[in-house]
């Protein structure tokens, strides 16, 4: 009895939870959807105009016949890319007013004005003009013929909603010559953003976990970076790094280090000689992974400052005894123990910093070497106007983090095993 009541209980416990789990679900995967739908579709900003029939009512006097005036229906299609079948138009008109003239595709009962105009192609445009006069052989009021409005109606396909799909878009990605560039400059910038923070973020934690006077204050400042609003810490940067008037700049000038201004953000590439060799460093996307770094390493510090605290404080004194110097003890034992959180930042870093946009557009805009993956998403769907395109970008982008996914579960699951 007491079994056949706790499946009744988890029955109705999983029907109470269930709205809200499909809710959840619902939130979650009808924007993902959507994007897998659009991606396979030929579909532009343009497209996503609803077709629709439109006129536009212009009511002109007809000089020395006060009882006669002239109507004029500016007829139009909404869609600059798709048909509206089936037409139909119908406007009121006030008693005692009749027309003179009549299109064949029109009639005129009790008091309306009906016609069927037939299907209109894209960026169809016609004047529809016809003569109306008083049967009592008196003024007609244009007050009282331009308080009706016409109705129109029509039939048309919305291309989003069609079954009509399509791989243009990922051919177009995966052909386009650009996309190379694209990616390689996407795994750059992602790699060296997140190993960067993460080594920034373990020697801010190393220090911070030292006993000195002011130590609270100093973990506060340090997480300023992280905290502020991005929108204000890139126009900082912007004004910082100007090469006409930022306070860099004129430093290094002041000091001799550099001959003249470097625009470090609007700079592509920068000729370095080392050790007789030159070099080609990508100076704007450089800049921008140093931004990066320095914007997201309080991230890593306080994950691995927790982890540090945590470390038992006689493996440091039995090292000592063994007369282990520091870095003996970091490589011994501070890196283990902070091992599992270093590789969990990782790949949230790895995964955000691949999809990172604002950071990129607020300092360069995706000029100058430093367009990557998501820059193009909104370059494709909002600068060009090809929303396929851009959501074909953006599932190359997700299926580029799955492979990653489920590559470094697969060493990390292996790691796991071993220890």
């Amino acid at each position: 009895m007491s079994s056949k009541l706790a499946k009744i209980e988890k029955r109705t416990a999983y029907l109470l939870i269930l709205p809200s789990v499909l809710l959840v679900f619902s939130i979650i995967l009808f924007p993902i959807f959507s994007n897998i739908w659009i991606s396979f579709k030929n579909v532009e900003l343009k497209d996503l105009r609803i077709p629709e029939p439109r006129a536009k009512k212009l009511v002109k006097s007809i000089k020395d016949t006060p009882n006669k005036i002239k109507v004029i229906y500016k007829l139009r299609n909404s869609s600059l890319t798709q048909e509206i079948t089936n037409v139909k138009f119908k406007d009121k008109y006030p008693d005692n007013i009749e027309p003179t003239n009549l299109d064949k595709r029109c009639e005129f009962k009790r008091k309306s004005l009906l016609c069927e105009l037939g299907n209109w192609p894209k960026k169809y445009r016609e004047n529809l003009e016809i003569v109306f006069q008083n049967t009592n052989n008196q003024e007609v009021s244009k007050k009282e013929i331009k308080s009706y409005n016409p109705k129109l109606s029509g039939k048309s396909q919305n291309i989003l909603l069609t079954y009509e799909f399509t791989l243009n878009n990922f051919k177009k990605v995966i052909k386009d010559k650009a996309f190379i560039d694209l990616l390689s400059t996407t795994f750059y910038y992602t790699f060296f953003g997140t190993i960067g923070a993460i080594v920034f973020g373990i020697l801010a934690a190393q220090m911070v976990n030292q006993k000195f006077f002011g130590r609270t204050f100093m973990r506060s400042v340090l997480l300023f970076p992280y905290v502020a609003p991005v929108v204000a810490l890139a126009y900082t940067w912007e004004l910082l790094l100007d090469p006409t008037s930022g306070t860099l700049n004129n430093l290094l000038i002041n000091y001799q280090i550099i001959d003249g201004p470097i625009n470090l953000l609007g700079q592509k590439y920068v000729t370095l000689n080392i050790l007789g060799f030159d070099f080609k460093l990508r100076l704007a996307l450089t800049t921008v992974i140093i931004f990066e770094i320095w914007r997201y390493f309080p991230l890593a510090f306080l994950f691995i400052l927790a982890r540090l605290q945590a470390v038992p404080k006689e493996l440091y004194e039995a090292a000592d005894v063994d007369g282990a110097n520091p870095i003996q003890k970091f490589l011994n034992i501070t890196l283990p123990q902070i091992l599992a959180v270093i590789s969990i930042l990782f790949m949230i870093r790895f995964i955000w910093n691949f999809n990172k946009f604002e950071d990129i557009f607020l300092l360069t805009g995706g000029a100058s070497g430093t367009r990557t993956l998501p820059i193009n998403v909104y370059q494709q769907g909002f600068s060009i106007g090809d929303i396929g395109m851009g959501s074909a970008v953006s599932i190359v982008i997700v299926v580029f983090l799955l492979i990653f996914m489920f590559i470094y579960f697969k060493l990390l699951g292996k790691r796991v095993d071993e220890n």
